[in-house]
């Protein structure tokens, strides 16, 4: 009886130890696949590009005359919509007329001032060609963005809502081309413009010139 009573200890004392060492490997898988969680989610995190400062914007046309003069009339303003070949202002006796037609953004209503010659009487631009552009310092992503990447962004007259977009362009050349090199050998900031473009006839809302906030996915699908 002593013997059983002996045996049965050792089973009991032998039982917890027994399973200390599946605990333990259970307790590194899951260090292990939290770790691979967590470096996965950084590694997505590391491909975001953000670029504070942009807007939704078109490629503007400026219409202006090819000699300088009075600016007589101006036969448009702003929101209206022109065909090609419409005049728009009349500057001395030349008549000054849209190009591809488009949307008025802009016009001189200083009517008697001079206009010198290839200053803009009217601007117009394509809302066909719309997009988010947005100004990226060269040192705040830029290297990590390309051509195809996914991206999303904001608009500030729509608060709460998410727009999609794609990198259709990044600009070749800086916005500000001049280099300085001070006493302190501080360089001047450069900013390339990035240009996303989205489905007009899936935001019909957005509108030239407003402010937007735009995030790049590097190689995301």
């Amino acid at each position: 009886m002593a013997q059983e009573n002996t045996n049965e200890s050792t089973a009991v004392e032998n039982a917890p130890k027994s399973r200390v060492p599946l605990m333990v490997a259970a307790a590194i898988v899951l260090i292990i696949g939290g770790g691979i969680g967590a470096l996965a989610y950084l590694g997505v995190t590391n491909q975001q590009v953000y670029i504070e400062k942009s807007a939704v914007q078109a490629p503007q046309t400026a219409l202006a005359p090819t000699t300088a003069g009075t600016l007589m009339n101006v036969y448009v303003k702003v929101g209206d919509v022109l065909l090609p070949n419409t005049p728009v202002a009349q500057v001395g006796t030349q008549l000054v007329t849209s190009t591809a037609g488009g949307l008025v953004i802009l016009t001189n209503t200083n009517i008697g001032s001079l206009v010198n010659a290839g200053t803009p009487v009217v601007t117009t631009i394509d809302p066909k060609q719309l997009r988010v552009v947005g100004q990226l310092e060269e040192d705040k992503g830029l290297a990590n963005v390309a051509v195809g990447d996914q991206a999303k962004f904001t608009v500030d007259a729509f608060p709460g809502q998410t727009f999609y977009g794609v990198v259709s362009e990044v600009a070749p050349t800086a916005e500000a081309s001049d280099v300085v090199f001070q006493v302190s050998d501080q360089r001047q900031e450069q900013n390339f413009n990035v240009y996303v473009a989205y489905d007009l006839t899936k935001y019909p809302q957005l509108k030239n010139g407003m402010s937007a906030k735009i995030w790049v996915y590097r190689g995301k699908s």
